[in-house]
């Protein structure tokens, strides 16, 4: 089986993607297929809004690196998309592919599927709910079976680079987060009988 990880900060080893390496090492234990896309190395446009051919062809016209998510949206079994909290919200270069996924919205390549999210910000009320619910209702609007860690997603205080590998709670949170994942999509694959 196969997972997704995306990791929405521009900033490379950022606290959110330590989080999704945490949160990713359930399905590695288990020996499931990861792709972890860091958009901190990637070239990912904005929408253009044109319209050129997503509604017919269900394609983007951009040439960029958007092209490589669409395929694992197409690939994987569960998504965990991680975040660092700009502005009370994600960063553009996050939203930037939430939006480009407009352009396979017809083939509606995640639905089904299962996801969880990860959010972390500065201060204890620096957006991190408002975050996780970004990411949460994208999932919903794709069709993904968003999965709680203990609570909800996984929310995080840290500010400067490296500061949440001094919170082993907040790094066993990503882990439960993963497990979770993991054993929702396990569950239905059996269900479903594709597995």
């Amino acid at each position: 089986m196969n997972v997704l990880g995306i990791s929405g900060t521009p900033r490379k080893n950022g606290n959110s993607e330590i989080l999704l390496r945490y949160a990713l090492h359930p399905f590695e234990k288990q020996g499931w297929q990861v792709k972890h896309f860091r958009l901190s190395e990637m070239t990912i446009q904005p929408c253009r809004a044109c319209e050129e051919e997503c509604k017919g062809l269900g394609s983007c016209v951009i040439d960029d690196d958007m092209h490589k998510i669409y395929e694992a949206f197409r690939w994987c079994d569960g998504i965990i998309i991680s975040s660092p909290v700009y502005s009370r919200n994600i960063p553009s270069q996050l939203m930037a592919v939430l939006d480009r996924h407009y352009a396979v919205s017809v083939e509606r390549p995640l639905e089904g599927k299962v996801g969880g999210a990860i959010a972390v910000g500065r201060g204890a009320c620096g957006g991190q709910t408002i975050t996780i619910n970004a990411i949460y209702n994208w999932m919903l609007s794709c069709g993904v079976i968003c999965v709680p860690g203990e609570l909800n997603g996984v929310t995080a205080v840290a500010s400067e680079p490296g500061d949440i590998l001094k919170q082993e709670n907040r790094l066993k949170q990503a882990e439960i987060l993963g497990s979770n994942v993991l054993n929702v999509a396990k569950k239905l694959r059996s269900e479903t009988g594709r597995g």
